[in-house]
């Protein structure tokens, strides 16, 4: 039996207090810059834990240590469903056309160490949000990305 990827994923958008935003280039398409994302990788697998294990293999971030406390990432509570570019199409079962996209947010110190997946990622980058929202080749990445400066708001209680 074939083994597929599943059409639910996390897009995890890593960001400083100063609203720099981590962007990520893919190794198979140079070019492509994009925030950390990745599908869930069996039905049982939370979104949350989704997030944690591809912020992990993506970046080296570990979400839970005491620099990235747990309560870093936050879910956002937001999905899209996008139609699954033709170029990746095959990594799904053959009645698979679309993805949805949960979106989530991580606050970082800026001077954290990041360590690429070589077979994923080539190079990395900080931008202002704007700049990394003009750089992303996905629109829900923009999108998320765009979202950001409400998203990071303090909850204020009244």
């Amino acid at each position: 039996m074939d083994s597929y990827k599943l059409p639910e994923s996390a897009l995890i958008v890593i960001y400083t207090a100063e609203l720099e935003v981590l962007l990520i280039e893919r190794t198979d398409y140079p070019g492509f810059w994009q925030s950390v994302t990745g599908s869930k990788d069996h039905q049982q697998e939370t979104l949350d834990e989704t997030a944690r294990r591809e912020v992990l293999e993506e970046t080296g971030i570990v979400i839970g240590s005491s620099l990235v406390p747990l309560d870093a990432l936050v879910n956002w509570h937001w999905q899209v469903a996008y139609p699954i570019y033709p170029i990746w199409r095959h990594r799904y079962a053959k009645d698979v056309t679309h993805n949805t996209e949960h979106w989530f947010g991580l606050l970082v110190p800026r001077d954290i160490a990041i360590m690429l997946a070589p077979r994923e990622h080539t190079a990395y980058t900080w931008l202002p949000y704007l700049e990394a929202a003009a750089r992303c080749f996905s629109p829900s990445n923009r999108a998320a990305i765009l979202q950001l400066p409400a998203r990071s708001m303090p909850k204020i209680s009244i």
